[in-house]
């Protein structure tokens, strides 16, 4: 009995479509649900720091003063806690495999300086909420 099983399985996987492919030249359909790699809009993360608070295995390291956010992609175990605690929607699960790789690295990005155009204008919006609150505190004073 079990030879006639053996047989039906040697004759099914000789004739049958494999089971496998050959990852990095051919990828498999995604399965519905899967999670995937974590991916960051770099120029609308206010590097604050909390996806780094709350990631279970540290892959996540942000620097204020060098204006980096890095990701050891080796460490990243993909539960989407940094996601979902990211006071700034700038971090996504992207579907998708990770790309191979023979070494360990991190992958750091760095937030792009802000251009002559964006300063003006926070400064310009800076200086009319200055006055605002300044013609709101006369008002008040003088109501007095």
């Amino acid at each position: 009995m079990g030879s006639f099983k053996l047989g039906k399985m040697t004759l099914k996987s000789l004739f049958g479509k494999p089971s496998t492919v050959l990852y990095p030249f051919e990828e498999k359909p995604l399965p519905a649900g899967i999670k995937g790699h974590i991916e960051n809009d770099i120029a609308a993360c206010t590097l604050c720091g909390t996806c780094s608070r709350v990631c279970p295995s540290g892959a996540l390291a942000v620097d204020r003063k060098e204006g980096t956010w890095s990701i050891d992609r080796f460490r990243c175990v993909q539960c989407g806690s940094c996601v979902l605690n990211c006071p700034v929607p700038c971090l996504t699960m992207a579907p998708g495999y990770q790309k191979p790789s023979r070494q360990i690295s991190r992958d750091t990005l760095e937030k792009p300086a802000p251009s002559a155009e964006e300063l003006a204008a926070k400064e310009a919006a800076k200086k009319a909420k200055i006055e605002a609150a300044m013609k709101a505190k006369a008002a008040r004073e003088a109501a007095k």
